[in-house]
């Protein structure tokens, strides 16, 4: 059975539980399916192949792992307002969504939206990405990163701890920045509010990135600090290029022929050309992010789903407790 790979040189024994995905299919339990064909066609990503049996077996039993966490860290807070002799205020339970670029993360993050939201005891789930945090074009720009946008340093890290940390506090109305896909950039005075919602989905490549500790005992946070549970979506590198390659070739036949999108001149190239381009964006931005700075964040995850050559989840790894 796949093992997540252990990375310390020391640990023999792996601090997974594996599941192979009938045996994770079995802890649906009586979980009740709200989804329908129509609200998948929705929900599913351009390459993303998604049916049914694919909700039922993995996104059910997760979607009922995830509830029992909310309940019971609600319990925990419950307890530590009990002890401390004070009402606290309930803040969202936020699960953080990692992995590489073209394994299925929005996807993912679209479905556990919305079967969450059909818990009785949660239903206001909201998603936030992390692309608004991304720095602008012509910040990226001047400071010579346009060829590692998506990597660590592209993105406002400040910000993000601002706002996870205005969400965990409890306020209301707290403002994350919009992107568009369509012109590759952040949309400047354009927010989406979120309000307090049970659940928070932040999703993004480098959610469970760390950082360098500085002497003293000063606290510096890390995003995955306000994260409740953290989820890696996993799959072979071979089989994450294709996926990227892909994806790639189909959006010149659908947004890139937009005149509007940053990617519209590749519309026009031929076949060859593009496919050349792609190869060549993959290698040498999106595996080196990959290498470097989001496969070594996966032993960090609570939860590993595990994708095979078709986008389907084979295999499912929980961290101990």
């Amino acid at each position: 059975m796949w093992q997540p790979p252990v990375n310390d040189g020391v640990t023999t024994q792996s601090r997974y539980v594996d599941f192979s995905r009938e045996d994770w299919a079995r802890l649906r339990s009586n979980t009740p399916l709200t989804l329908s064909d129509a609200d998948l066609l929705v929900l599913r990503g351009l390459n993303d192949v998604l049916d049914m049996r694919e909700v039922v077996d993995i996104y059910l039993p997760l979607s009922r792992l995830l509830s029992l966490y909310v309940q019971a860290t609600r319990g925990l807070h419950q307890v530590t307002s009990r002890f401390l002799g004070s009402a606290t205020v309930r803040v969202p339970f936020v699960i953080g969504l990692a992995g590489s670029v073209a394994v299925g993360k929005s996807t993912t993050s679209r479905i556990l939206r919305a079967l969450l939201a059909h818990w009785p005891d949660h239903p206001a789930v909201d998603l936030v990405t992390t692309d608004g945090f991304l720095f602008p074009n012509a910040v990226l720009e001047a400071r010579g990163l346009m060829q590692r946008k998506g990597f660590p340093e592209s993105y406002d890290t400040g910000a993000i701890l601002r706002f996870l940390s205005a969400i965990k506090a409890g306020r209301p109305d707290v403002k994350a920045p919009s992107y568009s896909h369509l012109v590759y950039d952040v949309l400047p005075d354009e927010y989406k509010i979120v309000d307090r919602p049970d659940i928070l989905i932040f999703e993004g490549i480098n959610v469970l990135q760390s950082r360098d500790l500085p002497a003293g005992g000063k606290i510096v946070p890390m995003v995955s600090d306000f994260f409740d549970f953290s989820i890696y979506i996993d799959a072979a590198e071979d089989e994450i290029h294709n996926w990227y390659v892909t994806r790639f070739m189909r959006l010149r036949e659908t947004a890139f022929r937009d005149p509007n999108s940053y990617f519209h001149r590749y519309a026009s190239i031929s076949d060859a050309e593009a496919l050349e381009i792609a190869e060549d964006l993959w290698a040498n931005i999106n595996l080196k992010n990959l290498r470097q700075n989001i496969l070594p964040t996966r032993p960090r995850a609570d939860l590993i789903l595990k994708k095979g050559k078709d986008h389907l989840i084979e295999q499912v790894a929980l961290r101990k407790l």
